[in-house]
């Protein structure tokens, strides 16, 4: 068969995780019954200058260097958003839920039956053979472990983690202590993890199953302690506006859902440089690049076949993977979801 009748040009998978917004609450440690919502808080402060200057300063500067000593000596004034506990508080009270639905096998949208009929069938003898199995070790373990506290995490005294799974067969709760699993790798053995990795593994593997997650983490920092929402992207802000703009939803401090499931899907130990100690960077997001934005780096670039469409294309199209754990990767970018469409000129 010729590959041009094995081309789907439209081609799209729903996200299989589907993370809401994270609301963050204030509380004591030692006595929960009540919770407030968190606000944010305007400043204006008056700090210094400390970054970089441009090259087009500096050689302003070396022509005129009293011009450098009175840009250093004067004050950088700023607005920011901030948020804390409260004078009585100790503890961050993060809430957020999970989603998690099946139906893997079919995409959302394509528009050519010959590939649909090898990527379904290459999906069922996936799940035959792994059952989500491993996946739902490493989503499970990165609920249990907090990961998705992000800097919150940094210097918290204790952190529990309690969830609840809900549908129309289960009910069923577990809590964690999440300083009893590691974030740099998914070794771990727990009974608990376990338990929930199988309610995660059952749903992913489903025809049309779901399986709703509600997380609530208690987090130990310190009375009044600073916590930290989401900032906002602001591509323009405009002369005289706020330098920090952070994210609340009607008056409650939040976490974008996009950052939560970041760090869900936050399993790939599979690229080639993880086993580089000198040059991996731990576990990252599955993406279909390996795109780690803050350490300016892709991990998986075409150029050395290891990215999700060197692999997608063969495998969707009945050519067996060489290592299952590329099998994994590729998986996990379909429950990650997405556009993947193939040119079909």
């Amino acid at each position: 068969m010729a590959r041009k009748d094995n081309v789907a040009s439209v081609l799209a998978f729903e996200k299989k995780l589907v993370t809401s917004d994270g609301y963050m609450f204030g509380t004591q440690w030692d006595n929960r019954t009540q919770i407030v919502p968190l606000a944010l808080q305007e400043k204006s402060v008056r700090g210094t200058i400390s970054n970089r200057f441009k090259k087009s300063d500096v050689q302003s500067f070396e022509k005129d260097p009293t011009k450098l000593n009175a840009k250093v000596e004067s004050a950088n004034l700023q607005r920011v958003d901030s948020c804390a506990l409260g004078l009585e508080q100790d503890t961050l009270n993060l809430q957020f839920s999970v989603k998690v639905i099946g139906g893997i096998t079919q995409p959302s949208a394509c528009n050519n039956a010959l590939f649909k009929q090898g990527y379904s069938a290459a999906a069922n003898t996936y799940i035959a053979e792994q059952g989500f199995t491993e996946l739902a070790r490493r989503y499970a373990g990165n609920i249990a472990n907090a990961r998705f506290l992000w800097r919150n995490r940094v210097g918290a005294e204790q952190i529990e983690v309690q969830v609840k799974a809900k549908n129309n067969s289960i009910e069923q709760a577990w809590t964690f202590d999440a300083y009893q699993f590691s974030t740099k790798d998914f070794d771990s053995n727990n009974e608990q993890t376990d338990q929930l990795a199988a309610q995660i593994a059952k749903v992913l593997a489903s025809e049309d199953d779901f399986l709703l997650l509600e997380v609530s983490c208690f987090v130990l920092v310190g009375k009044a302690q600073e916590v930290y929402p989401s900032e906002e992207l602001v591509l323009d802000k405009g002369k005289g506006g706020k330098s920090k703009i952070l994210y609340d939803v009607k008056g409650i401090a939040a976490m974008h859902s996009q950052k939560l499931g970041n760090a869900l899907r936050t399993i790939d130990t599979w690229y080639p440089e993880f086993s580089d100690p000198e040059t991996n960077a731990g576990p990252i997001a599955i993406e279909p690049y390996g795109a780690v934005t803050n350490l300016g780096k892709a991990y998986r670039t075409p150029k050395d076949k290891q990215d999700f469409y060197t692999f997608f294309d063969n495998w969707a199209r009945g050519e067996k993977l060489s290592r299952v754990e590329d099998e994994h990767y590729v998986m996990a970018t379909l429950v990650r979801g997405g556009v993947f469409g193939e040119s079909d000129k």
